[in-house]
């Protein structure tokens, strides 16, 4: 499987899953998810899902500074409607990181493991996103604003040659390199960070 090489860059998430444990699907229910991953689950790689990335990872570095994170035992609050712009892309990947779901999500085995009823939207929250540590109830909550690494000018002439199916192969080639150098730049240029996501 070829994809850009940036993705093998990003830093991964490291996290213990407790039910990954318990049923030996993982040695020591140790976790490891990169880009790829969510990229492979949301089925493409952009501004939004990098920064839901992101969102994740600071997030659960704030709420678990001296430990892995528990995967399974985070709450997921999403400030807008599921239905409303890239809602739902956004709350689906930080809950996949964060092995959660909602009503629908795996109920667990006895009163333990349940993973549903911990993604929730239309939360009443400052941020974006609020992260909820279910053993503490230590929350975080963020935003991001990708704003900060604006899209190369030609972007826009050049999708829309490719959605009237007008493009050469050379034009959709340049789209694809300009689309992803954007999304690099989002996830490995370290000094942006700060001013990518806020943390309330």
């Amino acid at each position: 499987m070829l994809y850009p090489e940036f993705f093998d860059k990003v830093e991964s998430i490291l996290l213990y899953d407790p039910l990954a444990d318990f049923l030996g699907a993982i040695e020591a229910g140790a976790v490891e998810i990169t880009y790829l991953d969510v990229v492979k689950f949301a089925g493409h790689s952009c501004p939004t899902v990098a920064g839901a990335y992101l969102m994740s990872k600071v997030g659960l570095q704030k709420l678990f500074a001296d430990a892995l994170p528990i995967r399974g035992e985070v709450a997921v609050y999403i400030k807008g409607k599921k239905s409303e712009g890239v809602n739902g892309v956004i709350g689906n990947t930080i809950a996949y990181i964060c092995g959660v779901s909602d009503e629908a999500g795996f109920k667990g085995i006895g009163n333990r493991f349940n993973r549903s009823n911990k993604l929730f939207y239309d939360a009443n929250i400052n941020g974006e996103v609020k992260l909820v540590r279910l053993d503490t109830n230590e929350s975080v909550e963020i935003s991001y604003d990708p704003s900060i690494v604006p899209p190369d000018q030609k972007m826009k002439s050049l999708m829309q040659k490719l959605m009237q199916q007008s493009a050469t192969a050379q034009e959709k080639k340049e789209f694809q390199t300009l689309w992803q150098q954007r999304v690099a730049n989002i996830l490995l240029e370290k000094d942006l960070l700060p001013k990518l996501i806020k943390v309330f």
